[in-house]
Order: structure tokens, then C-alpha cells, then sequence
């Protein structure tokens, strides 16, 4: 069916409702900015909070200068820092159907390195003072707090990054994955800062052999310790954003918990029960990294369902087709599409694939925040809108190459653009609806309505 519940063929390349009505229903998107919805501007906050998390880590460093000698400093610096970009890679590696802004990624990484590992950092060693003094066992009382103090403070302290996101970005949670996404770089951030201080203590205790251990324990063997912990957190904080129940705080009490026990479990292990304890600790951090890439490569199909389910009643816009779908239901199909467009585009046909590629995901994504009632009408309207304005910006900005003209104009998919659908059978599963979805809401009064 089209938008007006006319019966349409099958949905061509760039096929649609006729240039009136195309141009009726995009007339009020005209006056915006298509790539708004998806590019935003730093705002003052944001930007005031990257300073004052990068001075803390500045202050933080300076501590760790003080307490070794400026070689010391810059050899345990240097080792933080070189396995990072990979790491960092490796998490973004996990983003790629529904990327993160990256401004706010920096800012959590930012958080992590700077503010929280600055302010557990020094309650970590009052709070060790204080034991040591109470228990004039130094060993011990290392190893007390390590257990079952230092996991309240450090998660804690990571997990407020999250509740912030949770509060003024809750429209960028749209599923499990963002929340480990979210966390893992707050956690690489806190070890990476966190790291220098082990480096420098290592080299101070047990010279290059003891630094060599520990660069293999923390920087090789457990790099992902930390997202791994506040990743309970970033999932439950993804709950709360996605659900009206009341009981959205315990499941975040329950997050940080979890974060809490499996970092103390950790630190328990390794600090009372040697070898076997590192090794019984790690297959624990094991378990729990193939369980939550299971829920990752779980979400990526819901994501790929919505498409396939709210995208296809677009279609009578001339913004989305059969082979649209294909292309975006998997990721090898959007990067040959993006090595497409940049083969016949260069860098601007690229972006506007890479544009469109992003607004039809957050399409769906949107449409299943409406279902769930987790965003009213206005602002529902208002995004839908703007992303429909950038879906029809960036295809219009699609490569034209001149042999296929002749096939495009007959509503043709050009070659390489889809490799491997079949036009005889549509990409999605699900019927589009007989009416095109105008009312998100049931009307005033009506409680409870899905459309």
C-alpha cells in the first residue's frame, strides 16, 4: 500500500507518490537543516565537562609523577596508552548498525580518565589509610579495600556518567547495546588512567620484571575488566530508558550491585587466592564477554527487524524501496553500498550514504520508542520529520553514474549498489500496514492504543 492507501507495484529505485505529493508531504522540511538529527552541536555543558574532566586527569597524572620519577612516569604512560587505540576500535567495532554520537563516547571516556578515576583515586587512598591505621597490617588492609571498598567507589563513580546520559541523553539509549557501549568506554577510560598508577607502583616495588607482569596482567590479559563491570550498569540504565515501570530504579540499584560483586569478586580472587584466583576470576569475565555478545549481536537483529518492519510504508515517498531494505538489514550490505557510493560520489556521495544509512536506522528506532510510549507525539512528530528530511536530502545527493542512467530512470537499482537481492521475493518479512501510521497515539482518552 502507498502513504494514501492506494495499492502500489512493487518498490523500485527511487519509485513513489507522484512530484505533487512528494513535494506536499516534504513541503514543511524544507525550512530545516537535514542533518541536524544526526549531527549536533557540542553543547556548553558538554564542552565545560571535557575541560573539567581532562584537568582532572591532568591533576591526576601529576600525582602519579610525584609518587615515581618523571622516566618512571612516562614509560607507565606511554604502556596505558598503546593499547587504546585497538581497544577502543574493538568497542566501536560493536557500534556500526546504530552509531553513538562521538562526541558524547568522548565525553564517557573522558569521564572515566579525568573525574572518576581522580575522585576514586583519592578516596581509595584515605580509605586505605584509614584501614591501614585501624589494622597495622598493610597487606591486609590492601587487600580489604581492594575487595570491598574500592568496587563501591570506582563503580559508583563510573556509573554516574551513565545515570547522566540517562537523564539528558535518554533519547540515544535505544537498546542493550548502547548501555555496553557507553560503559566500555567509560571503563577504558578509568584503566587507562588507572594503569600509569600500577605501571609506576610495579617499576617501584619489583623493577622491569614486576613492570612486565603487571603490563601483561592488566594491559593484555584483562584490558576489557572494567567496561565489563560498568556494563552492568550501562544495561540497566538502558532498561530505565526504554521502560514506564516503576521499578526502574531497583533495576539500576541491581546494575550497580552486579558492577559492584563482579569487580569485588575480581579483586577478591586475584588478591587472596593467587594463580587459581586470577584464573578462576578471568573465566568469570570470560563468561560474562560471550554472554553480552550474544546481546549484542541479539539487538543488532531487533534493529534490523524495526527496519524491516516501520521502514517499508515509506516507500510512497520515493525515500525507501525494496532494495533499500536489503541493503540496510546487514552489515556487509551497507559497507558495499558505502564503497559504492564512494566509488561513483567521492566523499559527498559517501556521506549521503552514510547519512541515510543512519537517519532509516534512527527511523526505526523511533518508531519503536512511539510503540513503547516512551516519547510523545510532538517529539515524535518533530524527528520523524527531520529524518525523513535527511533520508530525502541524502538520496537525492546518491551518485547518478552515466552508464546506468538509463536503468535508474526506469526504477532500476544500479549494479553493486544491493549485490545479491532478489527482486523476486522483498527484503522485509513484514506486511506494510493498510493505512500509512499518521497518529503515533491513540486519541485523548483512549489509553493503551498501538497503531
Amino acid at each position: 500500500m502507498r502513504c494514501d492507501g492506494s495499492r502500489a507495484g512493487p518498490m523500485r529505485w527511487g519509485a513513489g507518490r507522484t512530484p505533487r505529493a512528494r513535494s506536499i508531504t516534504l513541503a514543511n522540511m524544507t525550512n530545516l537543516d537535514p542533518r541536524w538529527v544526526l549531527k549536533e552541536r557540542p553543547s556548553v555543558g558538554l564542552i565545560i565537562g571535557l575541560v573539567v574532566a581532562g584537568i582532572c586527569a591532568l591533576v591526576s597524572f601529576s600525582f602519579d609523577v610525584f609518587n615515581g620519577d618523571p622516566v618512571q612516569f612516562f614509560i607507565a604512560l606511554i604502556l596505558a596508552l598503546a593499547p587504546v587505540p585497538l581497544l577502543l576500535a574493538g568497542v566501536l567495532a560493536l557500534d556500526r548498525m546504530e552509531p553513538e554520537p562521538r562526541k558524547d563516547l568522548a565525553f564517557a571516556f573522558m569521564w572515566g580518565a579525568g573525574i572518576a578515576v581522580l575522585v576514586a583515586g583519592v578516596l581509595n587512598s584515605l580509605n586505605l589509610r584509614y584501614v591501614t591505621i585501624a589494622t597495622q597490617d598493610p597487606t591486609g588492609a590492601r587487600n580489604l579495600v581492594a575487595t570491598f571498598v574500592a568496587p563501591v567507589v570506582e563503580e559508583t563513580m563510573k556509573g554516574l556518567v551513565l545515570l547522566g546520559l540517562l537523564r539528558w541523553r535518554r533519547h540515544e539509549l535505544d537498546g542493550p547495546t548502547d548501555g555496553i557501549i557507553y560503559a566500555s568506554m567509560v571503563g577504558l577510560g578509568f584503566a587507562m588512567s588507572e594503569n600509569v598508577s600500577y605501571y609506576i607502583m610495579a617499576q617501584d616495588m619489583n623493577g622491569v620484571q614486576g613492570l612486565a607482569v603487571t603490563v601483561v596482567l592488566r594491559g593484555v590479559l584483562s584490558p576489557f575488566a572494567h567496561p565489563l563491570f560498568t556494563s552492568l550498569i550501562g544495561i540497566s540504565v538502558v532498561y530505565a530508558a526504554q521502560s514506564r515501570s516503576p521499578m526502574r530504579g531497583g533495576v539500576i540499584f541491581l546494575g550497580w550491585l552486579g558492577a559492584i560483586t563482579l569487580h569485588g569478586t575480581w579483586n577478591g580472587f586475584t588478591s587472596y587466592a593467587g594463580i587459581l584466583g586470577l584464573a578462576l576470576a578471568y573465566l568469570l569475565l570470560m563468561i560474562l564477554f560471550f554472554v553480552e555478545l550474544g546481546v549484542i549481536v541479539r539487538d543488532r537483529k531487533r534493529i534490523v527487524g524495526l527496519i524491516q518492519r516501520y521502514l517499508p510504508p515509506y516507500g510512497g515517498l520515493g525515500l525507501v524501496t525494496d532494495v533499500d531494505v536489503f541493503m540496510l538489514s546487514s552489515l556487509q550490505g551497507r559497507r558495499q553500498a558505502r564503497q559504492w557510493a564512494k566509488a561513483y560520489g567521492g566523499r559527498a556521495g559517501l556521506r549521503a550514504m552514510r547519512d541515510y544509512q543512519l537517519a532509516s536506522t534512527e527511523l526505526g528506532l523511533l518508531h519503536e520508542r512511539g510503540v513503547r510510549g516512551v516519547i510523545d507525539r510532538d517529539s515524535f512528530e518533530a524527528q520523524r520529520e527531520a529524518l525523513l528530511a535527511c533520508m530525502s536530502a541524502a538520496k537525492a545527493a546518491f551518485p547518478v553514474p552515466e552508464r546506468h542512467r538509463d536503468g535508474i530512470s526506469r526504477g532500476v537499482a544500479p549494479p553493486g549498489y544491493a549485490p545479491g537481492h532478489d527482486p523476486r521475493h522483498p527484503a522485509s518479512p513484514y506486511p506494510p500496514p493498510d493505512v500509512f501510521p499518521q497518529e503515533p497515539y491513540p486519541p485523548a482518552g483512549e489509553p493503551g492504543g498501538r497503531w
